[in-house]
């Protein structure tokens, strides 16, 4: 059984003895079930009670353990607990959490209640919640946590040791020390590793690292995830235009930002437009207004498709079985444009394709396509002799075919640098467009080579 199967079931196991003890009103029962389980597994299986079940289980929770299961649940669920909370039960979960963490969950409450939410917290955790909240969303500086270790390079060893021992509880990492000057400028990293085998005298400049990787505030945030796993770092500091170190994002933050990009990315694939919430959760009203506006697109563009094949009725009533053959060349096209799209768009995110440029690309995925074209057009010369054994029928159709592998392949490589280009998502514009050339031009390119295959 893999790790992912295992924790699923423990979260099932979990989740259902909890219910059944919830149910049966035995709240000691359900509090010692829930003492040897990991935050995020209580986090999972609070997730999946009713509604009504979720804030009685939180509050068998002991505080220390409440505010690190807090920063595990979905953001729908944290909403619907703080509405259930008393004031005091509010002030004590979210005055805890990670500064990181809390602006998370401000993003995704209503500005009313944000505003409530910052009056009770201390002034210091305010400050660092409200210096968060200026910078724009999905940048360094928002995911950022202000809770870290600084030093000055003139420290020494042993009393840097003892500094870290006072501020330990107070800083999100010990693994990395950031040493800055008189300015609070970025100056050297020294690491937990090397701070430990030191001499105790020695001085934090004689063993900092002076080549920082960092980023700046308004560093987008997948440009950050992408610098921590090119230098396989834990984390990054973040400074501002000055250079002044004013943050640092996380490992752990990464892998969530990774994750929400990447769902993002394959949604807009889809050609659906999320705001990053959980798709599962949306209530159907939602769902449907998210999908159906480049369904609405498809569904007027498709109109052409259909006035295009009008225009050749005369062709058809002719040799009708060239219409037995629309969805085949229309459906492979528009599967490899799919393909070539989904590899330059995943390209252009990873910027793996930096160095071979658009032209390149282009080109590259038009000789692919041709390929591909030859392959399928040959099978389906054979095949639609086979079905019909009209000879010119079954070349139209394979002739076709490359062609259309090749507009398609063209269509799907250049399309996502032209909407990148224009400021548009690549991910998100694609796939209808695409979708839309190969079906409209694919069925012209069809009709024309069978006029001319057939002497018509």
């Amino acid at each position: 059984m893999t790790t992912s199967a295992k924790h699923t079931e423990l979260r099932q196991l979990v989740r259902s003895q909890l219910l059944i003890l919830l149910e049966s009103n035995n709240l000691q029962g359900a509090k010692s079930l829930l003492v040897p389980v990991q935050p995020v597994d209580i986090a999972e299986a609070i997730e999946d009670l009713p509604e009504s079940m979720q804030v009685i289980a939180f509050r068998l929770l002991s505080k220390a353990e409440a505010i690190e299961v807090y920063e595990y649940l979905d953001s729908s669920v944290q909403q619907a607990l703080v509405q259930k909370f008393k004031r005091q039960e509010v002030q004590d979960v979210v005055d805890q959490m990670s500064p990181d963490d809390r602006v998370r969950l401000f993003d995704e409450l209503p500005a009313k209640i944000v505003r409530q939410l910052l009056e009770q917290l201390s002034p210091e955790e305010r400050q660092a919640t409200n210096l968060l909240l200026g910078y724009e969303e999905d940048t360094a500086g928002r995911v950022m946590t202000p809770e870290y270790i600084s030093l000055k390079e003139t420290f020494t060893v042993a009393e840097t040791i003892e500094r870290i021992r006072q501020q330990a509880n107070k800083s999100e990492i010990i693994y990395y020390l950031y040493v800055t000057n008189a300015s609070r400028q970025l100056v050297g990293i020294v690491s937990l590793r090397d701070l430990v085998i030191a001499d105790l005298d020695l001085p934090l400049s004689a063993i900092m690292t002076r080549d920082v990787v960092s980023v700046h505030t308004d560093t987008d945030q997948e440009e950050v995830a992408r610098t921590i796993q090119r230098y396989d770092l834990l984390a990054l500091p973040v400074v501002d235009r000055e250079n002044r170190l004013v943050g640092v994002v996380t490992v752990d933050d990464v892998i969530d930002i990774i994750e929400q990009e990447t769902t993002e990315d394959i949604y807009a694939l889809g050609g659906l437009q999320t705001d990053g919430d959980n798709y599962f959760q949306m209530n159907l009203w939602t769902v449907a207004r998210q999908r159906v506006v480049w369904l609405f697109v498809l569904l007027i563009t498709n109109t052409f498709t259909g006035w295009i094949i009008k225009s050749q009725e005369a062709l058809l009533q002719e040799v009708v079985i060239l219409a037995a053959f629309i969805p085949l060349l229309t459906g492979t096209g528009g599967n490899v444009g799919a393909q070539s799209s989904t590899v330059v768009i995943r390209g252009l995110n990873t910027e793996d394709l930096n160095d071979l440029g658009p032209g390149k690309v282009v080109i590259r995925e038009a000789i692919a396509g041709a390929l591909l074209g030859l392959i399928l057009g040959t099978v389906v010369i054979i095949w639609a002799y086979f079905l019909q054994g009209d000879l010119a029928v079954a070349i139209s159709v394979g002739v076709s075919l490359v062609a259309i592998a090749v507009l398609a392949s063209v269509a799907g490589s250049s399309l996502p640098f032209l909407f990148r280009y224009l400021g548009l998502d690549p991910a998100l514009m694609s796939a209808p467009f695409i979708t839309t050339a190969v079906d409209v031009i694919g069925v012209l390119i069809y009709f024309n080579i069978a006029r001319l295959m057939l002497g018509l």
